[in-house]
């Protein structure tokens, strides 16, 4: 299998997209809760937007975008607008009992615990009260990032979307359900995060053949 950690894309995709060697960059799973881990020991609150952006494929504005009302703790969902035209969704609030790093439900709870009222409609706010700039959240992400140790060309928070769709290639998911998590309005847009080798298509092939026959 390809290496997880790179996933070749097409030469037409932006160049923010890729690396000098036209290959897309993305987080393995240990240097996801590597992150998170230093996340967390740096504070609540950027546990729980580094969490976020990585499980529902979000961009630094649409974390400093959602509000408190789009947030729904009793059922355990999340109503999340994306920007750049991509679907409005309606996504579950994770739990994941093996890693607490990655139970989305618990680093909210801890951050609403400390999160002080001050006349705001977001769910993450600054130091000195009101929205978080995005900016600012690609500063924090920056910082934890090094904490963490990963490579200077890991240190951007839009590593999380590309990572988020290279590990549901991993783990088999169909292109409809990438593209629904992403929030893609079209499977083209989906299309630029995943990239196969000829290996994994000629053993694609031969378990279909095999499976048939």
């Amino acid at each position: 299998m390809a290496n997880p950690a790179v996933i070749p894309i097409s030469v037409h995709n932006t160049r923010s997209r890729r690396t000098k060697h036209g290959r897309m960059t993305v987080l393995t799973p240990k240097e996801v809760l590597d992150l998170l881990k230093a996340a967390r020991k740096r504070s609540t609150r950027d546990w729980a937007m580094i969490l976020m952006a990585y499980r529902h494929g979000l961009r630094a504005s649409e974390v400093c975008g959602i509000k408190l009302a789009d947030v729904d703790m009793k059922a355990g969902s999340i109503s999340i607008r994306r920007l750049k035209g991509s679907l409005h969704t309606i996504q579950p609030l994770y739990q994941h009992k093996g890693q607490p790093l990655l139970d989305e439900s618990a680093a909210l709870r801890a951050w609403m615990r400390k999160l002080q009222a001050d006349g705001s409609d977001f769910l993450f706010c600054s130091q000195k009260g009101g929205r978080l700039d995005r900016t600012q959240f690609f500063r924090n992400f920056q910082k934890v990032a090094e904490d963490a140790g990963l490579p200077v060309e890991k240190r951007h928070p839009h590593v999380l979307k590309h990572s988020l769709a290279s590990h549901l290639v991993a783990g088999n998911a169909n292109l409809a359900l990438i593209r629904q998590a992403l929030g893609h309005r079209s499977i083209s847009s989906t299309m630029q995060y995943i990239g196969t080798t000829d290996t994994q298509a000629a053993e694609a092939l031969q378990k279909a053949l095999m499976g048939l026959f």
